[in-house]
């Protein structure tokens, strides 16, 4: 790379780089294998949405000969610009194939040498057909005739026929087939598809002299296929056979015009990606005759095609990494502590109205948030609750407080962010529920997401009516509120109040855009504002007070913002970025950006909190927001962000940024070369220091214990194309 003429690094190689960091965590020889083999189901269920989304953009940029473009959203037709990286779409397309067959070949190299022999040490064993004992056979042909072949459902590939549907994120067994009294050695291909209502762990029984049910080896139901599939074609000889799965272009974008049948044009989005162009197809390596077949069909070029070893797609595998009976073989459940600043026996309402209350998820329990939505349904004095959703979970505590409200007859309104990409349908299914019970929804906004994390209920009180604001930097979502750290403020301010009720009388009514008191809303003022307190930073910073910049954020690919990050660094500003996932910024930069600092961490938990941090010239300023600093969350979807208020949190929050930068296990630190170093391990003798260890321990001290048992931990939802 030449540094001397490049200014940002490639947003989709920078991707791939975040993904390098999640794999290296599976490469960890001091974690357990169970941990091990968890990164690396991340690492392919990541890949498999990059492909849909990203690579499809870049593949559709190049068929229409759109030329260097900055990145997908402007490749989909909305005024394109010099990529600020300098590639063009087919020079992309060149690096992400060999960086992404790289990472793979480390990845199974890893699982095959180490992980499964550790895995098979420690009791769970994979067997695979070529070491299939009689029993197993005996047990396995049972299982397949009586469970498998019942569901499945054989397609016929004719020469000159149409190609029958092939899901995409689906595993498929192709056949070659011939006629058993065929002297013409006729070619016939089928394509079984394995139903996604079948595990594919299929556990095998203990052996006689165990007490338990099953033991600890397991086959596959992709090898059970293959092994019998020959059973659902009578009167044909199986010559070849292989394992693939296709991935799909999922990059749509809705009809924003169709106000009135909204759900319905979503409808066609989904619909539309089931049968949208292949853009990547994973195979085994067993029949190259089937291979070229296939992809002479799917119209694939050799570029992407990426032959895998088996276990293809780990991602669907990822509950192996859960299973019961071998704790030994993963780390310590890490625990859940309560919130401290509540008690059953205080109402909520009487806490946030004496002072603001910050909740630091997942070291502490997402319960006080469930709590706000379910007291406000109970609560008689309780008029209203609006709220926005972006994800929630499947059974979501919330939405049925919501539900029960609406139907006590409160006035409930819920702003539903239908465009949440692979959650639409989740999103269409509740918001009918919602509906069915009373609740006003709103379908977003049209050309915007509503990302913003806000919710506000109004109760009636003696003083009068009183407004009960939440704020976050993540989602209403219990599932991954185990998962991903976030941060949250409740709060009675009533300046902050006043801003919430004009923020929801925007996103549902007609309203001029109107100053807000406290709360800054994308797209029409964060990302000035963002620039304003940049530059602040840079005219205060003198030689003898630099000023002083830190910022926690998932992605950073807004090239103002970058631009106004070096002109900080020329003016002395000491910058510290925690950028989990994207960086286009380029740090260590003589006379550009050597006063710029960029770590990553990947651990335990996702990172997923957005922070920023202005010096101020000692007046600090702290922030917590909905957004990323990337041009979609600047300028295409509707954000928040948040001040600090509170100095007892403001001292949290900075013990919280302090922490981050202080890792010496976790962290890794950006070269001006685009490479990412594990920080220093501290001199002899010194400790090491874990940020998430760290934050962990400060909820053990401040609350009481709350088991939880394990829950997946599932980049896939927390993707940087997602957030």
């Amino acid at each position: 790379m030449d540094t001397n003429t490049m200014r940002f690094f490639n947003r989709d190689l920078s991707w791939i780089d975040f993904n390098e960091r999640v794999l290296e965590e599976g490469l960890r020889g001091d974690m357990p294998p169970l941990e091990r083999f968890r990164f690396l189901s991340i690492l392919s269920a990541n890949f498999d949405e990059f492909f849909m989304v990203r690579v499809a953009a870049v593949k559709r940029a190049l068929r229409s000969g759109t030329g260097p473009v900055s990145s997908a959203e402007t490749w989909l037709g909305r005024n394109p610009l010099p990529d600020p990286s300098g590639l063009s779409p087919d020079e992309l397309l060149r690096k992400i194939a060999v960086k992404v067959r790289s990472i793979s070949e480390r990845q199974y190299r890893c699982l095959l040498n180490e992980i499964f022999p550790l895995l098979a040490k420690g009791g769970l064993e994979l067997i695979r057909p070529d070491t299939y004992s009689i029993s197993h056979m005996d047990y396995l042909e049972t299982f397949f005739l009586g469970q498998v072949y019942p569901v499945l459902t054989p397609l016929r590939i004719e020469e000159d026929g149409d190609l029958p549907f092939i899901s995409g994120n689906n595993l498929n067994a192709a056949f070659l087939l011939e006629k058993e009294d065929d002297d013409e050695d006729e070619e016939h291909i089928a394509v079984i598809q394995l139903p996604k209502g079948l595990d594919r762990i299929v556990w095998l029984p203990a052996e006689e002299d165990s007490a338990e049910i099953r033991g600890g080896k397991w086959a596959l139901l992709d090898d059970l296929v293959l092994t019998w599939g020959a059973y659902l074609f009578p009167g044909y000889r199986v010559r070849e056979t292989m394992l693939f799965k296709i991935n799909r272009d999922a990059d749509f974008s809705v009809d924003e015009k169709r106000d009135e049948d909204f759900i319905e044009a979503m409808e066609e989005v989904i619909e539309g990606r089931t049968h949208s162009p292949v853009v990547r197809m994973t195979y085994s390596a067993d029949s190259r005759r089937l291979k070229e077949e296939l992809a002479r069909r799917l119209e694939l070029e050799e570029q992407d095609l990426y032959e895998a070893e088996s276990p293809m797609d780990l991602g669907s595998l990822m509950d192996l990494a859960n299973a019961r009976g071998f704790d030994s073989l993963r780390l310590k459940p890490w625990k859940i502590y309560s919130n401290t600043a509540f008690s059953e026996d205080e109402s909520l309402w009487d806490r946030i109205s004496q002072r603001d209350v910050l909740i630091r998820l997942p070291y502490e329990s997402f319960d006080p948030v469930v709590r706000f939505f379910q007291d406000a349904a109970a609560d008689p004095q309780v008029i209203s609750i609006k709220t926005a959703l972006y994800r929630t979970s499947g059974n979501s505590p919330i939405i049925r407080a919501l539900e029960q409200a609406a139907l006590k007859g409160k006035h409930v309104t819920a702003v539903v962010e239908l465009k949440a990409r692979f959650d639409e349908e989740r999103n269409i299914s509740w918001a009918n529920r919602l509906e069915k019970a009373g609740v006003i929804v709103v379908y977003g906004l049209a050309r915007l997401k509503v990302h913003a994390k806000i919710s506000m209920v109004i109760r009636r009180e003696k003083e009068g009516v009183k407004r009960y604001v939440h704020l976050s930097t993540g989602n209403y979502n219990d599932k991954t509120a185990k998962l991903y750290e976030d941060l949250g403020i409740f709060t009675a301010r009533e300046d902050i109040a006043m801003d919430a009720s004009v923020f929801f009388n925007m996103l549902t009514g007609y309203s001029a855009i109107q100053s807000m008191r406290k709360l800054v809303i994308a797209p029409t003022s964060l990302k000035r504002r963002l620039l304003e307190l940049i530059e602040r930073e840079a005219k205060r910073s003198s030689q003898e007070y630099p000023g002083r910049i830190i910022a926690k954020v998932n992605s950073l690919a807004d090239t103002d913002v970058i631009e106004a990050l070096y002109g900080a660094s020329q003016a002395g500003v000491k910058i510290t970025l925690v950028v989990r996932g994207i960086c286009m910024l380029i740090p260590g930069l003589a006379g550009l950006s050597e006063n710029i600092r960029v770590i990553s961490i990947i651990g335990h938990y996702l990172e997923h909190s957005r922070i920023y941090y202005f010096a101020n010239g000692g007046a600090e300023e702290y922030y917590l927001a909905s957004a990323d600093w990337m041009p979609r969350n600047l300028e295409r979807r509707v954000e928040l962000m948040f001040p600090v208020l509170q100095e007892d949190i403001k001292i949290q929050v900075r013990d919280i940024l302090n922490a981050y930068i202080r890792d010496t296990i976790q962290a890794r630190l950006l070269g001006s070369d685009g490479s990412w170093k594990r920080c220093s391990q501290g001199a002899k003798g010194e400790e090491t220091f874990s940020v998430q260890e760290h934050l962990l321990s400060l909820a053990a001290k401040a609350g009481e214990n709350l088991w939880a048992p394990r829950q997946e931990f599932v980049v896939r939802r927390s993707d940087p194309g997602k957030e």
